[in-house]
């Protein structure tokens, strides 16, 4: 039917750009994002995986924090560690990868303050920075828990969120060797840059991990709150020294035959950037760590499971990225001025299913916040932005990490 509904754009297009250029550019504004929703929109409706079920004991694991630069929020992160109801023994490691402000100092004095039974804190020092992947690493050498939990320095993990984390993964089917948590925005309430990522967060993010959890295969298993085992780890060779380390570790995982999961009742709250620049560096490195997780495992293009799609929807990220910043955000200024050749009311017909899919979103993670007790914040403004706007930001601040990527630019961190 979109197809149908396009003829006449796609005529009107093809008269200043060709048809083979008008077809490329309505196919990855129309087409490909149609499908990509209703798909989502359809899998999440469908949603049976296994029940979460509940343990009285559960395998002892460590919990692997790098820490940089993070005198403001580490003694939070390891109170809230400390605070956890895990009915085993946990060890919590924290690698201060060459920090110059007081993050080591802090960790120490809050890891004599939080001792207590079942729970173990260390901190381990690099004697100068090297790389988150240098860090988790060393903790992984050091440690000999069979269960491997990563956490970034800057977060606050709900009391339950371990546990349910391990309870998600001794639930899912065999072949499990890793589950993501559900990462969440803690400092929503700063500006407008930072209540609209609470809704990418909550929106977007949660339900593309649900969704490719389904199928199997959860396509990262981000560095900020997820559990591998230590078998899993060590067959790949640990954390690859990249800028997206997280996304090509999970790659490689896949690789090996292995299922990823995602556990949505795991809640930690994160600090997202607060300014543009800072934010435009963190998903660069996304974007950069994509198309490294593409260079070194590639052949999970043409491997035979059902996660395979999903290799192929992320290949489709680049032109997506190209087509909505230099020829939709065009059209749409084109169109105030009277041209509508690329963005008009046929662009309208996009919003029924733009705002069918953020029902069904809204819908699903609203009952998953009132099972943990939780409230969804009233935050319209942050929704207004997100849905009419935070795209116009997002995509072309991609383009420009893919760019890096293929010119080979330095790589760092980046968002301190």
């Amino acid at each position: 039917m979109s197809v149908k509904l396009s003829q006449p754009w796609l005529n009107e297009l093809s008269k200043p750009l060709g048809f083979g250029l008008a077809l490329f550019v309505i196919a990855f504004i129309a087409y490909v994002p149609g499908f990509m929703n209703a798909f989502l929109i359809g899998s999440i409706l469908s949603d049976r995986r296994p029940v979460l079920r509940k343990y009285d004991r559960l395998p002892d694991v460590c919990v692997l924090v790098a820490c940089y630069n993070e005198s403001e929020n580490i003694a939070d992160t390891l109170t809230s560690l400390a605070r956890q109801d895990y009915p085993g023994s946990v060890e919590v490691v924290v690698i201060d990868d060459g920090s110059t402000d007081d993050s080591l100092a802090i960790a120490r004095a809050m890891s004599v303050q939080l001792a207590r039974p079942g729970l173990r804190i260390r901190v381990l020092a690099q004697p100068k920075n090297g790389g988150k992947s240098k860090a988790l690493n060393r903790g992984l050498a050091e440690t000999r828990q069979a269960l491997v939990v990563t956490v970034d320095g800057d977060s606050y993990l709900r009391a339950d969120a371990l546990r349910k984390l391990v309870e998600r993964f001794l639930s899912d089917p065999p072949g499990t060797v890793a589950v993501a948590g559900a990462v969440l925005v803690r400092n929503s309430r700063e500006n407008w840059l930072t209540r609209s990522q609470e809704w990418d967060y909550f929106h977007g993010i949660a339900a593309v991990k649900r969704m490719q959890s389904m199928y199997h295969g959860t396509l990262v298993a981000q560095g900020a709150f997820s559990l591998y085992t230590r078998a899993s780890l060590e067959g790949v060779g640990g954390w690859p020294e990249c800028v997206g380390e997280d996304i090509v570790v999970s790659w490689a995982l896949l690789e090996t035959g292995a299922r990823i999961g995602y556990c949505e009742e795991a809640c930690l709250f994160t600090k997202v950037p607060t300014k543009v620049g800072q934010f435009a560096r963190q998903r660069q490195r996304w974007s950069r760590g994509l198309m490294e997780a593409f260079a070194r495992h590639g052949r999970l293009l043409v491997k035979p499971r059902m996660t395979t799609l999903f290799i192929w929807w992320n290949l489709l990220f680049l032109p997506l990225d190209l087509v909505y910043t230099f020829a939709f955000i065009p059209g749409i200024v084109l169109a105030f001025f009277g041209y509508y050749w690329i963005a008009g009311i046929m662009t309208l017909l996009v919003l029924p299913l733009a705002a069918l899919w953020n029902i069904v979103i809204f819908r699903v993670q609203s009952r998953m916040f009132k099972s943990q007790d939780l409230r969804v914040r009233r935050n319209i403004s942050g929704f207004v932005f997100y849905t009419l706007a935070y795209t116009m930001i997002l995509q072309p601040v991609c383009v420009m990490g893919y760019a890096a990527e293929l010119l080979r630019l330095r790589k760092t961190w980046g968002t301190k």
